[in-house]
């Protein structure tokens, strides 16, 4: 796994800990996860041309 999808991985559980202790509300946290599910998609898409390209 890419630094970036590590990244990405690490924002997810930290907002859902952020969420269920109350600091934000739910659609702040459901925007949130939207972007970070987004950026997860394209980064391993990003990745997974980087290795076809490779071949």
């Amino acid at each position: 796994m890419g630094k970036r999808l590590y990244d990405i991985e690490l924002m997810k559980i930290e907002l859902a800990k952020i969420y269920e202790a109350g600091l934000i509300d739910r659609q702040v946290f459901m925007q949130a996860e939207l972007v970070l599910r987004r950026e997860h998609r394209l980064e391993m898409e990003r990745e997974h041309g980087e290795k076809t390209s490779g071949d």
